[in-house]
């Protein structure tokens, strides 16, 4: 699949061509000579230069736009996506060290992986909710791993070490604040479970 060009650098390279064209009009008089004597050919390249810079400005300013009337979407969706990352990393460190139900465990994983699939498609669209979607797609795996060593632990007396899965937790809450910021104290509180508090 190719990549588009991002519209910003698209709009930047036609303008820059459009100003290297002004500026051989105005330095060169053999340009402007060959300019003047195609009189059509000149109102066409000028005409479709700016209707390119028109649409590819117009293109990033209604792209930003709608960024920004996703945002709140995008921060609720990380909020639910926390609250539930908070319960899963809970119930499988609970699990890992033997002092937790595992079925319990493996109810909260599945459900943070149905939330989190369900909210990939509205998180991949920005930066900041697509770093965040990663570290939520890292801690699944972490919360994965957490279930199967609680699982391989279940006939030991022994204990499995958790440093893994809080780490990867704390990493999915740090990325998770600058999309939580977007939210009211109230919703943010929510979204902590009232850790906070």
């Amino acid at each position: 699949m190719l990549r588009r060009w991002p519209g910003a650098t698209a709009a930047a390279l036609i303008t820059l061509v459009t100003l290297g064209l002004i500026a051989l009009d105005l330095t060169d008089a053999a340009v402007r000579r060959w300019w003047t004597e195609r009189a059509f050919a000149t109102d066409v390249v000028a005409g479709i230069l700016v209707v390119l810079i028109t649409v590819l400005v117009v293109d990033q300013v209604v792209r930003v736009r709608q960024l920004k009337d996703r945002a709140r979407a995008m921060a609720a969706q990380a909020a639910i996506l926390m609250l539930q990352a908070g319960r899963a990393e809970q119930s499988v460190s609970g699990a890992m060290n033997g002092s937790g139900d595992r079925d319990a465990a493996l109810d909260e994983v599945r459900i943070y992986m149905t939330i989190l699939s369900i909210s990939a498609p509205v998180l991949i669209d920005a930066r900041l909710s697509r770093t965040f979607l990663e570290q939520a797609q890292r801690l699944g795996a972490e919360l994965a791993r957490g279930l199967g060593a609680a699982v391989k632990a279940a006939g030991d007396t022994s204990t499995v070490s958790d440093s893994r899965l809080k780490d990867s937790y704390q990493r999915l809450r740090s990325a998770s604040a600058p999309l939580l910021a977007m939210l009211t104290a109230e919703e943010r509180s929510a979204a902590d479970g009232g850790e906070s508090q």
